[in-house]
């Protein structure tokens, strides 16, 4: 039988940015009723596609055809009129608003000079039903968790565009997704699907970027992979195994994650370096006890929503804790806030790295040394030459991209950004480094970089609380391991052979250690 016509068709794609080419020569297609991922390495071109296509960046070379007809987008604005709607990582809706406004934004039913508000959540409550949810669209969407927001902005997306151009009623024909399950728990990931299945059923093309691969082989068709800008290769999902997916997309075989492979040994036992003792919050975490160790990865393990976070933030003074004490390096310590902690060596990269993190205006040389110039004082700056010496330094040992120390931060990839924030709490030269998802979010090849760097630290004798969402990876690089359930700390374990994928699991789900 022969294969459809693309809804989109993408050919000889160039972008150049200050004479550097970021697209080279890129083909991509995308079929109707399809799930089709974009996979690559952070920095592989996958963004810069996606702004081509929406007009976000104009095109340097190449052409665009929609249903077989050459078109050239300009703008957002012309591309949604196109029927091709966007939903970021990060949820760009009002949330004072409700949801109907939401939904609704900029397409609200007009009379007599007035929005008709009836009117506006009939429509709206109309959308949210046909995609199968179950949602008071008169609340403030605030009021609800992420992964709701995130579904309501890919109902808003897929209401948006031009009527007479959509499938199923809706004005999308194209709906790109970008990182939409980077902060949701298995059930909203499971929820999420279950609307892409939907609008993949009523022809909609979707256009999705994940890093995380089971989610690909779960929920997608086909695949394009990119690498340093150039066009690696398209494949069904079915034909292509992980295996070999992550070469295409790092361009050589996986040693630097099999290194990783074996639990390394536990470091020499000693007095704690960190204690908590009934450590607690009311409404974060119960009280717990703890201990980190000079050359221990202490892994957290636990669902989304168990408190793993929340004891993190105790830990580094960003919460104030109701109970309990904290003694580092045998004295009682007193974290009241940020710098107490920072001042004792205690460094804290958060999940946030865009909110609480990334200072995306500044360069990369400013985002380096910022928390090195908060531990000296503003009124001691550190000497040029020294902070250029040491920005060089770091940005050489983590291989940041591009190494340029005037590049803006925000500039960056996602990986490239989370090896700035690693290189500024770095240079603090802490004792305990707390890395709270310091993976999620960045491709494979910068996964294995910071895991390794993890492990090269803990051996120099740093102890690392490490914090991951993936339960392979904290198994993979933990000597200990603390499990949260229900913002409990059940259980800590000594790794090794014994300790298991399963068995941790199985104390998640049951909230028992035996």
């Amino acid at each position: 039988m022969a294969e459809p016509r693309p809804v989109l068709e993408m050919t000889g794609i160039v972008k150049e940015f200050s004479g550097t080419r970021a697209l080279s020569d890129v083909d991509f297609r995308l079929f109707p009723g399809e799930i089709h991922a974009l996979l690559g390495e952070n920095g592989a071109g996958k963004s810069t596609l996606i702004k081509v296509l929406t007009g976000v960046h104009p095109l340097d070379g190449g052409r665009v055809d929609l249903d077989g007809r050459p078109v050239r987008i300009t703008s957002p604005l012309q591309a949604q009129q196109a029927g091709i709607s966007t939903v970021y990582q990060e949820v760009n809706l009002c949330q004072n608003l409700s949801v109907a406004e939401n939904i609704m934004i900029g397409r609200e039913p007009v009379g007599g000079g007035r929005i008709r508000w009836k009117e506006l959540r009939r429509q709206a409550a109309e959308l949210v039903t046909r995609f199968g949810l179950d949602l008071d669209v008169s609340a403030p969407l605030g009021s609800h968790p992420l992964a709701v927001q995130q579904l309501v902005a890919i109902i808003r997306a897929v209401g948006s565009g031009n009527p007479a151009a959509g499938a199923a009623g809706t004005g999308t024909r194209v709906l790109i997704l970008d990182e939409p399950t980077s902060s949701l728990d298995r059930d909203e990931v499971e929820e999420l699907f279950a609307l892409m299945r939907r609008l993949r059923a009523d022809g909609v093309a979707i256009l999705f970027v994940s890093h995380f691969l089971d989610q690909i082989y779960e929920v997608c068709d086909r695949m394009t992979v990119l690498r340093n800008g150039t066009l690696v290769g398209e494949h069904m999902v079915a034909d292509l195994d992980r295996v070999n997916l992550v070469k295409l997309m790092i361009g050589k075989d996986l040693d630097e994650l099999e290194e990783l492979g074996e639990h390394h040994a536990q470091p020499e036992t000693g007095e704690p370096w960190l204690k908590a003792e009934g450590l607690s919050r009311a409404g974060g975490v119960a009280p717990f006890d703890l201990e980190v160790r000079t050359g221990e990865v202490l892994g957290l393990a636990g669902l989304l929503g168990s408190g793993r976070t929340e004891l993190a933030r105790l830990l580094f003074g960003a919460d104030s804790s109701d109970s309990g004490k904290v003694y580092i390096d045998g004295a009682q310590a007193a974290l009241r806030e940020p710098n107490d902690a920072i001042s004792r060596g205690v460094a804290f990269l958060s999940e946030n790295r865009r909110a609480e993190g990334l200072v995306p205006d500044l360069t990369v040389r400013e985002n380096i040394v910022l928390a090195l110039q908060a531990a000296r004082g503003w009124t001691r700056p550190v000497p040029a030459s020294q902070r250029d010496e040491l920005v060089a330094k770091y940005i050489a040992a983590l291989d940041i991209r591009p190494a340029d120390p005037e590049a803006k931060a925000g500039s960056l990839s996602g990986g490239n950004q989370q090896k700035v924030l690693l290189a500024r709490w770095l240079l603090t030269q802490p004792k305990l480094l707390i890395l709270d998802e310091p993976t999620r979010g960045i491709d494979v090849g910068a996964k294995a970089e910071i895991q390794k760097l993890v492990v090269s630290l803990s051996e120099e004798g740093m102890a690392v609380v490490y914090i991951s969402a993936e339960l392979e990876e904290v198994l993979r690089l933990s000597h200990t391991m603390g499990v949260l359930r229900d913002r409990r700390l059940v259980a800590r374990l000594a790794n090794g052979p014994d300790v298991t994928a399963g068995r941790v699991l199985e104390i998640i789900a049951s909230g028992e250690h035996q």
